[in-house]
């Protein structure tokens, strides 16, 4: 590899590359790049080319337990894995926590400088303030909402990382922005001007009590990427060889962000206190914000976040999640494994590589609903440049800086709303709002009920797979801007992820719905968990008016069986478990009812088949001289009789197509049912279809001996 080397700069050129002479070294720690970095503005290792990953590799030190067995070598590595990341976390011992009391007093004692920010932050500000007033005098607010949106996503990106962040924030919050700001503040990208390469080299030595050359045999010339709070340089280990992204803190950027926190919640006091129009307690969310925004200036904190997102998703073959390097690992530099791949933006060079964008976006989107709805913990910034295609078609998710988590209360709330919906139960969707803390208890939801009822009785007439999720979520913006919400900022951030996955997909195939490739997934969580929230709602949604509708369990089975985890197993044990619980009197009954109705079915279904597989002859002679048929029903009766028994057939052969089904599960079924209230239950059954077929049978004989009545096969 040919390296551009500065001799100025106390280089010397090896076989391997470019070390750094150790002449200045002082006590251990460098002291060359803080003194001259002007000299040294070139980097200390500079790459003439890109690396290639498959660059030979340096054989690290021999393991303790190279000759030991694998159990004991992996324990050995686990165990050393620990002490690195523990080692980290004593690096950023000192990492700072938002406290709103301690930067007011760091801040408020600095007034010249908090005067020089407030009128940088209010001459840009006002001069929009007094558009937006001049547009609303003029009648004109709602006509020029888009350009004014474009202006302020310009002002954000001008004042710097704090309102990049912010705009950021606020393109998640429909219930705070119109739909032209949301869409608009979306289009904010991290990408600001890189600060000097000296000066991250220096904070890399700094943080990490290591010189430069100690650590990596090469870094890229130029950052790869800059952000608002960092800048990101590909390395290549010295010990291993192996390639590495870098991420290197913004210097400063704590001290600006400090202050301009403390201004924004100057405004946020004023606003709490005379902007009666605005229900949200606007200083809660600036708090809840920057707390988020300080967290992302904590790197071990952003590896943690890695390694437990790695931990709980990547379990699935198709997602890929970088590892930790933690001894190279700090409070304002992160070394994570360098992940080769494209944005998924990026459809030819995707397409180029024999990978499909829709295939990588469903990916994506059964990630998305396992981190909001199974573990509560997800990504919250998922847009393209955090999300990369690899080459073996894996999807890698990057920067986990902000994180979000959702309520266990509230995942089961959020499938019991979806429930809700396809039911068009407008007034529980009303309710539901109280369980997901988007209203306080004291709200009056009668008002809102009819907002959900004209906004969704119209969306509800396209099919799921018609339903575009943008639209829905637009819908539900307009209510909640109009209404008194305060959406959870786990809420906004999932919508927000899941929209941006939608819109990915439309550029390869405009038709693509992501509520149809999210249903799936639901239909498996009603069918196949226990937890007793969720089987309430899959009653809820297959009985209605005493009736159980086959038709939704249909299709409830056809969705489920495409989620490649669906098990039959799963759908079917809960569900006899939930019936023969000592509370479930009134649901037995519901049951009985309908497995008698089913029984019957099935028996008559069986009648008419035997009686049309019989040659003509044969039926004249078994049923009493009537060739017109075996049984005396109105053509509407038997119509329905028979295609509830299809029904059920179908139903079954959909549990005996899955991919797990084996006639083995039946064993633990059969355990179940020998409980005494099976038993009795199934005794209720057995006497409800004796019944039923007894009537049927007497009615049988008193219609053929009536010469009106109309036979109907």
């Amino acid at each position: 590899m040919s390296l551009v080397v500065g001799q100025s700069l106390g280089l010397t050129l090896t076989g391997d590359g470019v070390s750094l002479r150790n002449s200045r070294r002082n006590g251990g720690k460098s002291k060359f790049l803080l003194v001259n970095r002007r000299r040294f503005a070139r980097a200390a290792l500079v790459q003439a080319r890109p690396m290639e990953d498959g660059a030979a590799a340096i054989p690290s030190p021999p393991s303790r337990a190279a000759t030991a067995p694998v159990v004991q070598y992996r324990r050995a590595e686990l165990a050393d894995d620990l002490q690195a990341e523990a080692r980290a976390l004593g690096r950023a011992v000192d990492a700072s926590i938002y406290s709103p009391e301690l930067i007011a007093r760091k801040h408020g004692s600095q007034p010249l400088k908090a005067l020089r920010r407030s009128v940088e932050i209010l001459a840009a500000l006002g001069g929009f303030a007094l558009k937006l007033g001049i547009d609303q005098r003029q009648g004109k607010l709602e006509q020029k909402m888009k350009q004014r949106a474009g202006e302020l996503r310009r002002i954000f990106t001008r004042l710097g990382p704090t309102f990049v962040k912010l705009g950021q924030g606020l393109s998640t919050r429909p219930d705070l922005c119109p739909p032209d700001y949301l869409e608009e503040l979306a289009e904010l990208q991290d990408a600001l001007p890189t600060f000097p390469d000296a000066e991250a080299f220096a904070c890399i030595e700094r943080e990490l009590d290591l010189s430069l050359e100690s650590i990596f045999s090469s870094v890229s010339p130029e950052p790869i990427a800059a952000a608002s709070l960092g800048q990101v340089y590909k390395a290549q280990l010295r010990y291993s060889g192996q390639v590495v992204a870098v991420k290197v803190q913004r210097p400063g950027i704590e001290e600006a962000i400090g202050l301009d926190f403390y201004l924004i919640r100057g405004v946020g006091k004023l606003i709490n206190k005379y902007a009666d129009f605005i229900t949200t307690d606007v200083l809660a969310l600036i708090d809840e914000f920057a707390c988020r925004v300080y967290q992302e200036l904590n790197y071990v904190q952003e590896a943690q976040n890695a390694r437990r997102f790695k931990k709980l998703y990547a379990d699935k073959a198709d997602v890929l999640v970088p590892d930790i390097f933690w001894d190279y690992t700090s409070r304002k530099v992160l070394t994570m494994e360098w992940v080769e791949g494209t944005k998924l933006n990026e459809q030819v060079a995707i397409e180029s590589q024999g990978l499909k964008v829709l295939d990588l976006v469903n990916t994506g989107i059964q990630c998305s609903l396992r981190q909001l709805l199974e573990y509560g913990f997800f990504h919250a910034d998922p847009h393209p440049g955090n999300l990369l295609a690899t080459p073996d078609g894996k999807l890698a998710f990057l920067d986990f800086g902000m994180m979000s988590e959702t309520p266990e209360e509230a995942r089961f709330a959020i499938i019991g709303h979806v429930v809700h919906l396809v039911n068009r139960d407008y007034e529980a969707m009303a309710r539901d709002y109280y369980a997901l803390k988007f209203l306080s208890p004291d709200v009056d939801v009668t008002p809102i009920v009819p907002a959900l009822r004209d906004f969704f009785d119209d969306a509800l007439n396209y099919t799921v797979s018609e339903l575009n999720f943008k639209t829905l979520v637009d819908g539900l913006g307009a209510v909640f801007y109009q209404y008194p919400f305060n959406v959870p900022a786990y809420y906004a951030l999932i919508l927000r992820s899941l929209t941006v996955l939608e819109g990915l997909a439309l550029y390869a195939d405009p038709n693509f719905k992501v509520l149809a490739a999210s249903y799936p997934y639901f239909a498996k969580r009603l069918l196949t968990d226990p937890n007793p929230y969720l089987r309430d709602a899959l009653i809820e949604l297959l009985f209605k008016d005493g009736k159980f509708r086959w038709n939704r369990l249909e299709n409830l089975l056809q969705q489920g069986s495409k989620d490649r985890d669906f098990s039959a197993k799963d759908a079917l044990q809960p569900v006899l478990k939930l019936l023969l619980d000592p509370n479930g009197e009134e649901l037995r009954l519901l049951v009985i009812k309908e497995a008698v109705r089913v029984s019957e079915a099935m028996a008559l279904g069986t009648v008419v088949d035997t009686y049309n597989s019989m040659p003509e002859f044969l039926r004249s002679l078994v049923f009493n001289g009537n060739g017109n048929g075996p049984l005396t029903m109105n053509a509407t009766e038997l119509e329905s009789t028979l295609e509830l028994r299809d029904q059920v057939s179908r139903i079954w052969g959909l549990l005996q197509s899955s991919e797990s089904f084996d006639p083995a599960i039946l064993q633990p079924i059969v355990q179940v049912l020998q409980q005494p209230e099976a038993r009795r239950l199934g005794g209720r059954v057995a006497g409800g279809v004796g019944q039923r077929l007894a009537a049927r049978f007497l009615q049988q004989l008193l219609r053929a001996t009536t010469p009106s009545s109309s036979p109907v096969t």
